[in-house]
């Protein structure tokens, strides 16, 4: 039978108004005001030691107890501990720790497999029975995280494998003081196999003001430190079985890789076609353009430091593998092809319907009328609207109807004339010889060259005159003298099952400029229908190349921009929904999130939008901003985080879960950008937004 060992800082049974860390100093760790006594239990075995003092485990194997007062080893650790519920850190365990001030600061190590979160734990064992009774978990939550008189202190003993450092952690959001924690980090230290080898690890800003204040003998460790032993990062989660293939980044600009293949590269790419799984030497941003079309196409994507020269991937370069990404490990083992047939066979994507063409419309609308909001649901607008303009525009079109949120003016070119250019010019004819063309389909080279000659094609091609006129009368009236961008929006992008992220190009133009002109930006938006990678992307989801037009979203161009980013409007690396938060990723100026350069690194962080506080938590910092400086300040992410809860709310009704899986995923991906004429403060403009899926 376990003991129930435990540490009483507190003889009377309560607080009596002194802290944590007080009670600790006045009784003396360790000293006969502990009633800890170490036992090797039935089957242990020995466990470390610290500062003289010999541990053994206290769980007999086979057997998985509520919770233990004391860690004697790690087995003990393993017993108790599940994966956290935040992944941002991956190859971490951790076990739940309660701490009752009511019951002379007892340590309670739950059992988080069977209790996840604290108040499941504590309201089956620590309510009734002559203790206290444990309120509803609304009212848990804000007493046991905030208030300064609580009655339990809650965190986590979590076990970072990569760098194999023990840590005590609390939540984000939870506003300790430095004596609470500094006790509680203490107690755990003195009952648990680690001892001094215990860090606390500060897992938010908020969290992280607190650390001034902490004694020295609270060893620190900071998130960025953390990663430094991290090897391995899960991006997208899902399965599937290719042949694997070695290519630099540098090399896909002029090698072909297939939707067969399974892809290790040396850099994270600015592109790639579709592939059957990606792995990368660098760490990539979830948000990253590579992990988009990872989450886009259901499709395995990870990163695993210098896998590119890993040697046990390199003795499966060019053999037919099956991979899995999960959240804290990865699988890749040999497989035959037949078996790879086999799997391909029942796992292709099926069909992908895209929205029907509507040509009828033939006006230059003013954004907020490209969706009708009368007489229908939000889904059903939004759907009529993407087919006559696309569905970057018709999205764009459906946020002006929220009030306060920040866009810029905009109006939107119709599906029509796409379609009128290419038939005009013979395009459509072009297109239906290549497709009959056993080579273009055989020869992903003679595909190539064939699709670029006919982009080539269209940037010469006359665009018809009245539509001409017309656009530019409307942009000399109501923007004269500004650069516009002219942002491709087809029918077959921002669905909610398909977001064909990055298959379109977006170009800037100005009436009566030689070198950036309206007609050139249209050309060169239409005829990026026809790029390689879209195409491809169309293809492995037997997408009708013909059913698919391209409409334009315009409005004017952002130069020098403060800053830019794209966001979610949920917590990406929570497993388990019970951690919502902003994932939001940022860059100062102009240089890309998506797209970075190598070795140029941005500011990731969680807004915990919905928390008392609304702390942040920074996942990784900019190295390009001057003197390490935040790219937003705390008012600019409030800002952000405003216009985010309102996107989220007015899409709920289309995009959200459903009634009867209230759990299921449901996150808007958004663009934004904080810019400024010369001499003003640079002000929040959202630039898109789509459901994100998550496999």
């Amino acid at each position: 039978m376990i003991q129930t060992l435990g540490i009483r800082i507190s003889r009377s049974g309560r607080i009596r108004g002194l802290v944590l860390a007080a009670a600790l100093s006045a009784c003396g760790v360790g000293s006969a005001c502990s009633d800890s006594k170490t036992e090797e239990a039935d089957g242990g075995m020995d466990g470390g030691t610290d500062a003289g003092r010999v541990w053994s485990c206290l769980i007999p194997k086979g057997t998985t107890p509520d919770f233990v007062n004391q860690v004697g080893c790690e087995d003990d650790f393993t017993t108790l501990a599940s994966r956290p519920l935040d992944s941002s850190i991956p190859g971490a365990r951790s076990a739940k720790t309660v701490i009752d001030r009511l019951d002379g600061n007892r340590l309670y190590v739950q059992n988080s497999n069977k209790y996840p979160i604290h108040w499941d734990f504590a309201s089956a064992n620590l309510s009734g029975d002559g203790k206290p009774i444990v309120p509803a978990l609304a009212d848990f939550n804000t007493t046991e995280y905030y208030s300064p008189s609580r009655r339990f202190l809650l965190g986590a003993l979590t076990h970072y494998e990569g760098p194999d450092k023990w840590c005590y952690e609390i939540a984000p959001y939870d506003t300790s003081s430095a004596d609470m924690i500094a006790g509680a980090y203490a107690l755990l230290a003195e009952n648990a196999f680690i001892g001094s080898k215990l860090y606390f690890h500060p897992t938010s800003e908020t969290v992280q003001t607190v650390v001034p204040k902490l004694p020295k003998s609270v060893k620190v460790i900071t998130t960025d430190e953390l990663f430094e032993g991290i090897d391995y990062q899960a991006l997208n989660l899902a399965e599937s079985y290719g042949q694997l293939r070695f290519i630099t980044a540098e090399e896909l600009a002029t090698q072909f890789v297939t939707f067969r293949d399974i892809v290790v590269l040396d850099h994270v790419p600015n592109d790639i076609s579709v592939v059957m799984g990606i792995i990368t030497s660098e760490f990539q941003t979830p948000l990253s353009h590579v992990n988009v079309l990872s989450m886009n196409r259901g499709t395995p994507n990870m990163a695993l430091r210098d896998a590119y020269n890993n040697k046990t991937l390199r003795n499966l370069e060019g053999k037919w593998v099956h991979f899995v990404v999960g959240p804290f490990d990865y699988t890749l083992e040999e497989v035959s092809q037949a078996e790879a047939d086999a799997w391909w066979d029942q796992n292709k994507p099926s069909q992908t319907q895209v929205p029907g063409l509507d040509t009828t419309v033939t006006d230059l609308r003013d954004i907020a009328d490209t969706v009708d909001l009368d007489g229908g649901t939000l889904l059903e607008a939004i759907k009529t609207g993407i087919r006559a303009f696309g569905g970057k525009a018709t999205h764009f079109g459906a946020m002006a109807h929220i009030d306060g949120l920040p866009l810029p003016k905009a109006f939107a070119i119709p599906v029509y004339y796409y379609v009128q250019f290419m038939e005009t010019n013979g395009f459509y004819n072009r297109v239906d010889e290549m497709l009959a063309d056993t080579s273009f389909q055989n020869d992903p080279t003679v595909r190539e060259q064939q699709l670029v000659q006919l982009q080539n094609d269209m940037m010469v091609a006359p665009i018809d005159a009245d539509f001409d006129q017309m656009l530019l009368d409307k942009i000399n009236t109501e923007y004269p003298g500004i650069l516009m961008r002219f942002r491709s929006s087809t029918n077959a992008e921002d669905l909610d099952e398909f977001t064909g992220a990055g298959n379109y190009t977006s170009c800037s133009g100005q009436p009566d400029n030689p070198d950036e002109s309206v007609e050139d930006a249209l050309r060169k938006v239409w005829s990026s229908i026809w790029n390689f990678r879209a195409f491809e992307e169309r293809s492995y989801r037997s997408i009708d190349h013909k059913a698919v037009g391209m409409a334009i979203l315009v409005h004017f161009t952002f130069v020098d921009e403060a800053a830019n980013g794209v966001a979610l409007t949920n917590n990406p690396f929570d497993t388990s929904g019970l951690e919502p938060a902003f994932y939001i990723n940022t860059q100062v100026g102009e240089a890309s999130v998506v797209q970075p350069e190598a070795g140029v690194m941005t500011d990731q962080l969680l807004y915990y939008f919905d928390l008392p506080g609304q702390p942040v938590t920074y996942i990784n910092h900019s190295n390009i901003t001057v003197n390490g400086a935040d790219v937003l300040t705390l008012s600019q992410i409030h800002d952000l985080g405003m216009a985010l809860d309102k996107i989220r709310t007015f899409f709920r009704p289309a995009y959200g879960p459903p009634a009867d899986d209230p759990q299921a995923w449901y996150a808007m991906d958004v663009e934004f950008k904080f810019w400024a004429e010369p001499g003003e403060t640079p002000i929040l403009y959202i630039k898109q937004a789509r459901p994100n899926r998550k496999e």
